[in-house]
């Protein structure tokens, strides 16, 4: 790779983006393609045969053999099946590079292997991807050559949503509805759309290779089952934003230039909390795009470090005793025109707009509190949330104190007359200038909280798609939405009307706003006084899928049927008791197959050196009380693992769903943590070098 990198250049070079369908579109198709992309008109077939065309061309060009419809399934991974080019040999032995209208937009990939929740029998196999043209076609360059992806959605024979786009652009249909609804209101007669925009920080950890492929729990489960601590963590803060080591710094300029290629605006990089933990975000793009982004970023941050002898670890805790990995999910929304419908403006008070807007989104955030929890329920999330370094598994609305005092005024007196203001940062240094400061403060332990002109949701896991979180935001907001049009709209007086509804819906929602520390255990109290729900575990917050007024709210707005939110209530409880079954078994391996026999070694030879101490009449006090120690240790490891056996058996014979998911999650993940103990305390005893598996201290500081 050339030290030279020219972005300008770079950027985006291998997508069918605005810019090449302009100049190799005809301009009547380029100009009706965009009013499928713009304004959702239905797409012509015969404008589609040009499309396809044009999209083949390019990509032979980029050197592509194959495309592949790109679609993300209900198994957290993306899925693709390559087609290459190559029609029927003509009768000279030549080929022809083909590639239809028909093809772009309809794929048919076996639907039979994926998660459904009951929706499709193994018998039935037929599922179609439909092409999602709103997120541009991209060429993808790895060993297997270059591949031209197109972006779609996954739905069943019968319609049914199987994936996690076609449920991500209804929502965006439907808060796109009632957003101009809302703001037509209040005289816009200009935009056309409202989209909801979103940029996904990423978290990741970076660990050598050669250290991962010794760890047969990384490989089977992506964290850790066992590990003791080394002498140093995160305690002084030091890897945190520190200079980028020289071999992570090269991983993330490859990475940058295989993401800016791709059309992906990384834009942030640096040292993250925990040692060999970092963090990449791109620029903010419309929500599907974005997801598509995030799952792009996903995949280059794990190919590009095993092409470096490197390895990225995405789970939400691959180590235990140092933070854990989640995603930062920004959304706010944005007219085609321009406008952040939640920019508060120098004098938030007097926008009444913005107000409307910020209490309709507070009510949607309190009225399904228990829906945006689930949307970042993961079984990695499980040991992060709540944990003094994530957000509190508590869902509360950080407004900082500029737009606490707004609304508190609107409470006490039903108007607000002034908002504060930032004032100037001195620093006390002449050399330094003083500047204008933001009129709040940020709230790192706040799940939902307003940062100047956007939310972020911040409890979202590392591996998990963005799509799931942005379905509920956008749904629930369009609800609220939907709600106060329905009162504005009847109104006599419509100033009077707003002004009324902006009061209400502070004062009625006033509990979910909380600026301070999430972490304390005041907090936990407090938040069950004010009534919020404190769901701690993945299995607690599924249920919220299949609520009745879970299934009013997608029906109403036509993003699931009821069907499809049991299925995926079904799929959640299966997944997570699959992924506590194969922790639990990859720990009964690990402990029963590396250490035990390592720990017999150890005693075995500490009992030698015993014996033979006490033969040349020495004392031999401190190997006997090592050696009772590790005995004792051993015993209770293997009490522990016999245990955890039982009750993993049990569990597999369990009822699938609710019931075998609840037994995983009270019975055998309590037993996992149970296991660990006395094998972490033998690993600060046993020899290094008869310790079957790299340390932590291996892991996290030998990169």
């Amino acid at each position: 790779m050339s030290d030279n990198i020219n972005v300008a250049e770079l950027f985006g070079q291998n997508v069918f983006n605005d810019k090449v369908m302009q100049e190799r579109l005809p301009k009547k198709v380029y100009k009706e393609l965009h009013k499928t992309i713009d304004e959702g008109k239905e797409l012509d077939p015969m404008i589609a045969e040009v499309v396809a065309a044009a999209m083949k061309e390019w990509a032979v060009e980029k050197g592509a053999t194959h495309y592949t419809h790109w679609f993300q399934p209900l198994t957290g991974f993306t899925a693709e099946k390559h087609d290459s080019f190559i029609t029927a040999p003509n009768q000279d032995g030549s080929i022809l590079m083909e590639f239809s209208g028909k093809e772009l937009i309809k794929g048919e990939p076996d639907a039979s292997s994926f998660p459904s929740g009951g929706l499709r029998a193994t018998f039935e196999a037929r599922g179609y991807t439909a092409w999602d043209c709103t997120s541009p076609a991209f060429v993808r360059e790895d060993e297997g050559g270059a591949i031209l992806c197109i972006p779609t959605a996954f739905c069943s024979y019968t319609g049914e949503a199987l994936d996690q786009k076609t449920p991500l652009l209804r929502s965006m249909q439907a808060v796109q509805t009632q957003a101009l609804r809302l703001i037509r209101l209040f005289g816009n007669t200009t935009s056309k759309r409202v989209t909801p925009s979103v940029g996904v920080e990423q978290e990741y950890f970076i660990v050598d290779r050669k250290n991962y492929l010794k760890r047969k729990d990384l490989i089977f489960t992506g964290r850790t089952l066992f590990g003791a601590m080394p002498p140093k963590g995160q305690e002084l803060d030091d890897h945190y934003f520190g200079v980028i080591r020289p071999r992570i710094a090269k991983f993330m300029k490859e990475v940058n230039v295989e993401l800016w290629k791709l059309g992906v605006s990384s834009k942030t990089q640096h040292n993250e909390v925990a040692p060999a933990q970092h963090e990449l975000a791109p620029i903010y793009a419309q929500c599907n795009v974005a997801a598509d982004h995030n799952q792009i970023i996903m995949e280059t941050l794990k190919h590009v470090a095993e092409k470096q002898g490197l390895q990225c670890l995405l789970h939400e805790k691959p180590f235990a005793g140092v933070n854990g990995s989640g995603k930062h999910n920004n959304w706010s929304l944005t007219t085609d025109d321009g406008i952040n419908l939640l920019e508060p403006g120098k004098t938030p008070h007097e926008n009444i707009q913005f107000l409307l807007i910020l209490t309709c989104i507070l009510k949607a955030v309190d009225v399904h509190a228990d829906l945006l929890r689930e949307s970042a329920a993961d079984v990695g999330n499980d040991h992060r949330l709540g944990a003094n370094e994530a957000p509190p598994a508590i869902i509360s609305v950080f407004l900082g104190e500029q737009l606490e005092d707004v609304l508190t005024q609107l409470i006490s007196t039903g108007t607000a007359t002034h908002s504060l203001k930032g004032g100037r940062l001195h620093t006390g240094v002449k050399t330094l200038p003083d500047f204008n400061k933001d009129a709040t403060d940020r709230n790192r332990t706040s799940p939902f909280a307003f940062t100047g002109n956007k939310f972020e949701f911040r409890m979202v896991g590392s591996r998990d798609s963005v799509a799931e979180c942005n379905v509920v935001i956008n749904t629930i907001v369009a609800e609220a939405f939907a709600e106060a049009c329905e009162v504005l709209e009847k109104a006599e007086d419509f100033d009077l009307a707003v002004h009324d509804l902006i009061k209400e819906y502070a004062s009625e929602h006033e509990k979910i706003v909380f600026n301070g520390n999430g972490y304390s255990e005041e907090w936990v109290k407090e938040a069950e006084r004010r009534g919020l729900p404190n769901i701690t575990s993945m299995v607690e917050a599924i249920p919220a899928l299949v609520t009745d007024k879970a299934i009013e709210l997608f029906s109403k707005f036509n993003v699931f049927t009821r069907p499809e939110l049991e299925s995926r209530a079904e799929i959640q409880y299966e997944g997570y008791s699959k992924a506590i079954n194969i922790e639990a078994r990859a720990m009964i391996d690990i402990a029963s197959k590396h250490i035990i026999p390592a720990v017999l070694r150890y005693i075995r030879n500490l009992a030698d050196t015993v014996n033979a101490v006490v033969q040349a009449g020495l004392e031999a006090q401190v190997s006997i009380v090592l050696l009772k120690e590790a005995t004792e240790l051993l015993a209770v490891t293997k009490k522990e693992l016999t245990h955890l056996e039982e009750v993993t058996e049990i569990a597999a014979c369990k009822p699938a769903g609710q019931e075998q998911a609840m037994y995983y999650y009270e019975e055998v993940d309590k037993a996992m943590a149970r296991l660990r103990i006395p094998v972490d305390q033998l690993e600060m005893i046993v020899d290094k070098g008869e310790w079957p598996m790299p340390s932590y201290g291996d892991l996290l500081f030998e990169v």
